[in-house]
């Protein structure tokens, strides 16, 4: 039975961590979840306004996803439920198909979840846990602050009170802004002005303390006391005092193929937020993440909260971090943190009718502003041009164009600069270093070269996108120096070579052949060499052309360049060179022999300096 264990538990990974659980830990799980359901509950209700449902699926998708993903996923202190990224794009996804709050709405939102969810799970089992991995670091932080840009631009007319349609474009909602800004609603601007200093006070003075709940209560009782009817601020409304009924999506053939492409999209970003949640925090815990384990979790906390009256969910950053800050030791902190917010639900949901409409999009407004991330934004931008070309691009067009297109278009650019990079590898000549004990190879202009024999040195994969790059360097060399015609090829960056390579590698050592020359190959890893045996082109490059040893390498060269050159080369540019006798009155270079001068090894360090 203990042997078949580890097989079980991939189907039921809460086996594993389930012999962790104490009276100790359980202790501190229930104080974990209770600080997280007390967090959660402004959140819930303020990620389902962005997502355009009623308020209380904001809080169901907190209660019944948090414990499926916790219980099938691989982290141990991820806390699952709605995040803002995920219900901005549910709102632009849904919202030219329905109007925003109504049952239908409602039901393609749920089928949108469902779908998302199926996407996962498949994922999961295929194995394909790595995909995030190609999803670049500024694709997330461009779209991420793109999407707080549409998040804050969306709440502006609940901050001021102007009756703007929902669903209008982003240039749209700013231009009736500015031709509306003349109406605005004073006392609205003052509770959500109020609001959002209150919370951001608490935040930076009490961080500890439950701040959006704190400044949503403020709003409220100034609402109250200003008076919501006569001055025209609106409320919420009741949130039912129930836990998340049993639901269905709508499965149409027409809603299944028009959500398709933002239910891939959803997924995608829910997957990439959740994984890197769990591999960050696993940074600091020690603990190892499964990700496709966690795609599983993710996929099947979405199948099912679909039928709960749960949208699309995610792993949250604020509630994660908060989770294992607090001393959280296994999943069961999720699990009580749902349960607590279900008990929480029940007796308070009845108060949220108080709560102001105006006091809530100040809450989201601070969201939306915690979401972008300038620290990482001015490193991106200043350290190199492609991933700032990548942020840019991804962040313009989660603002103009439809927002699941926005990822696709990020994620593509990343893949075609990826691939511009790998199809260029860098090529550089090596020298010996007469200076230095052993010669060690170096690339310095100031060194000089054999003339018989070029030295280059590979760091990159010669495979089909880029044998056309290093062929036309290599060729390159022809021009410049005619009598090079020897060329060994450091080969100790490249990890990988497919059947263009070496072809590539057999023609060149064809074409130096034909000239008088050869083609040389030191430092052959053995992944490399096997591709090379098995296509024949070790044979076609010649076995006896392959070297292990550098001293082999040039021992073996030198004995098949022109002895003839080497009596009247003045260069001492290989310890080897001391074998050829010299005609009189040449005078060597760089002799090594008695040699005082000495690098100070400094030229290595000459890149690193700004």
């Amino acid at each position: 039975m203990k042997r078949n264990a580890p097989a079980f538990a991939r189907y039921f990974p809460f086996l594993l961590w389930w012999p962790l659980v104490t009276r100790t830990t359980l202790k501190d799980d229930l104080f974990a979840g209770i600080t997280n359901a007390v967090v959660v509950l402004p959140q819930g209700v303020a990620f389902a306004m962005i997502s355009g449902l009623p308020p209380a699926y904001g809080l169901y998708t907190a209660i019944i996803p948090p414990i499926i993903a916790g219980l099938f996923g691989s982290s141990r202190h991820l806390i699952s439920g709605p995040t803002t990224a995920i219900s901005i794009v549910v709102f632009s996804t849904i919202s030219p198909m329905a109007e925003a709050g109504t049952e239908a709405f409602v039901a393609l939102t749920l089928t949108l979840t469902l779908l998302a969810g199926l996407f996962q799970a498949a994922l999961g089992m295929a194995k394909m846990g790595a995909l995030v991995n190609f999803i670049s670091h500024s694709v997330v932080v461009g779209f991420t602050a793109g999407a707080a840009i549409l998040i804050a631009t969306s709440q502006l007319k609940h901050v001021l009170g102007l009756p703007i349609p929902s669903g209008e474009s982003f240039l749209h909602i700013w231009v009736q802004i500015l031709s509306q800004i003349a109406d605005t609603n004073l006392w609205v601007l003052f509770v959500a002005i109020l609001t959002l200093t209150v919370a951001v006070l608490f935040k930076k003075w009490k961080p500890r303390w439950p701040a959006m709940l704190i400044a949503m209560v403020v709003g409220a009782v100034a609402a109250s006391l200003i008076g919501p009817e006569e001055t025209g601020i609106a409320l919420v409304g009741a949130i039912p005092s129930s836990l998340p009924p049993f639901s269905v999506p709508e499965f149409s053939a027409k809603a299944l193929r028009e959500l398709t492409p933002g239910a891939i999209a959803v997924a995608m970003l829910g997957l990439i937020e959740a994984v890197s949640i769990s591999r960050s925090i696993a940074t600091r815990s020690g603990q190892r993440i499964d990700g496709n384990q966690e795609f599983i979790g993710q996929g099947l906390s979405n199948i099912i909260g679909a039928f709960f009256s749960s949208y699309a969910s995610s792993g949250s950053f604020t509630r994660s971090g908060l989770n294992y800050s607090v001393g959280a030791h296994t999943p069961m902190a999720a699990v009580f943190a749902a349960l607590s917010l279900a008990v929480i639900l029940l007796l308070v949901a009845p108060l949220a009718a108080y709560l102001p409409i105006p006091a809530m999009g100040g809450i989201v407004m601070l969201v939306a502003y915690n979401l972008i991330d300038f620290h990482h934004i001015n490193v991106i931008l200043k350290a190199e041009k492609g991933d700032a070309a990548v942020l840019v691009t991804t962040f313009i067009s989660t603002l103009f164009v439809e927002l699941e297109f926005a990822i696709y278009v990020g994620v593509l650019l990343s893949l075609i600069l990826y691939l511009n990079r790998t199809s260029k590898p860098r090529i550089v000549p090596r020298i010996p270093d007469p200076f230095q004990p052993g010669r060690p190879f170096y690339t310095d202009p100031d060194l000089p070269e054999c003339p018989q024999v070029k030295i280059l040195r590979i760091d990159g994969s010669i495979y089909f996108g880029s044998v056309n790059h290093v062929e036309s360097v290599l060729q390159s060399v022809d021009e410049w120096e005619p009598d090079q015609i020897h060329k060994l090829i450091v080969m100790s960056g490249v990890n990988f070579i497919d059947v263009a390579g070496g072809e590539m590698l057999a023609h060149e050592a064809a074409r130096l052949r034909a000239k008088g020359g050869r083609l040389y190959l030191y430092g052959v890893k053995e992944d490399v060499r096997r591709v090379l045996l098995r296509g024949g082109y070790l044979a076609q490059v010649g076995v006896e052309n392959i070297f292990c040893s550098k001293s082999e390498a040039l021992s073996f060269i030198l004995g098949h360049i022109s002895a003839k050159r080497c009596r009247s080369c003045p260069e001492f540019v290989f310890a080897e060179c001391a074998s050829f006798e010299r005609d009189p009155g040449v005078e060597l270079n760089n002799n090594p022999f008695g040699h005082e001068g000495k690098r100070s090894g400094d030229h290595c360090r000459a890149d690193l300096k700004p």
